[in-house]
């Protein structure tokens, strides 16, 4: 079983294994369709493609009529549905791959850990890395899948809300660590971010750093020792981003720095800073 990273490699010796799942998570926050463009120009072997804004998230607006971010968890029942159309069981090995470093993948990997699923690796490297083993891409998409069975079991990653957040910032009993760029964190990047800033007290731990030059996770001990400063243990951290899809990053860069634990702030900044009356922090 693969729980965190695979490599190209030992993901080529699988191709044809009737018990593993391919899924496409490429994305572009600044183009939704560019994913399943990229999706259809090429993508591994029998791969299917997955959706950040409509498999891999929720409604932004809850039925209390309350904005919950820009890429909310989705329904439980929602996600376990998207997950056995595309033939998952409780005996899938499910590899999940972009081209952005894991910067997408890391979000169905971290969902299926929240549901209970713990067979679920990215891709290290990604799209590069498949390609300069000189292994195929096709175009064709894959035939429906027969249905899976996957269960829901209990969940095996820890989340909190907006309001545990706001009450933490009274007891500062924990770490928020921000996986944006260091131009958003402190609030310069109105593209993105139009209310720009972080949570105050909030540390910066840009996802790309847990990674070395050619896009693969940086070895456990590095991460360690990278991790180390920004808080005593990783159940201390609660991990946030622009909208949870980058924090689940760090979350995985934990893990394979054997520090699990740390929770995850779905609705992350997008979600925070739609209410003016929570405080926000600019600068460093």
């Amino acid at each position: 079983m693969h729980t965190t990273l695979i490599s190209a490699a030992e993901l080529a010796r699988h191709r044809n294994d009737s018990q593993w799942v391919v899924l496409d998570c490429r994305h572009d926050l600044m183009n939704p369709a560019a994913g399943r463009d990229a999706y259809h120009s090429g993508h591994l072997p029998g791969a299917r493609f997955a959706n950040i804004d409509t498999d891999l998230s929720g409604a932004k607006v809850g039925e209390d009529g309350v904005f919950r971010g820009r890429h909310p968890l989705p329904e439980r029942a929602a996600l376990l549905a998207t997950l056995r159309s595309w033939g998952i069981s409780d005996d899938t090995q499910v590899v999940a791959y972009d081209a952005h470093g894991g910067m997408f993948a890391a979000r169905l990997w971290w969902l299926l850990r929240w549901v209970g699923h713990p067979a679920v690796a990215v891709l290290d490297g990604g799209l590069p890395a498949w390609q300069a083993l000189g292994q195929p891409l096709e175009t064709s998409a894959p035939p429906a899948a027969s249905a899976g069975t996957l269960s829901e079991r209990a969940a095996l990653v820890q989340t909190v809300s907006v309001a545990d957040v706001l009450f933490n910032l009274s007891t500062q009993d924990r770490i928020v660590v921000d996986a944006r760029a260091a131009d958003r964190y402190r609030g310069e990047n109105e593209t993105i971010d139009p209310v720009g800033g972080h949570i105050p007290y909030a540390r910066n731990r840009f996802f790309k750093d847990n990674l070395n030059a050619d896009g693969s996770f940086k070895d456990a001990a590095l991460l360690r020792s990278e991790f180390a400063p920004l808080f005593a243990c990783a159940a201390q951290a609660i991990m946030q981003c622009g909208s949870g899809v980058t924090a689940c990053h760090n979350l995985l860069a934990l893990e394979v720095a054997g520090m699990p634990g740390a929770s995850l702030y779905p609705g992350s900044w997008s979600e925070w800073c739609a209410d003016p009356a929570r405080p926000v922090a600019t600068g460093t």
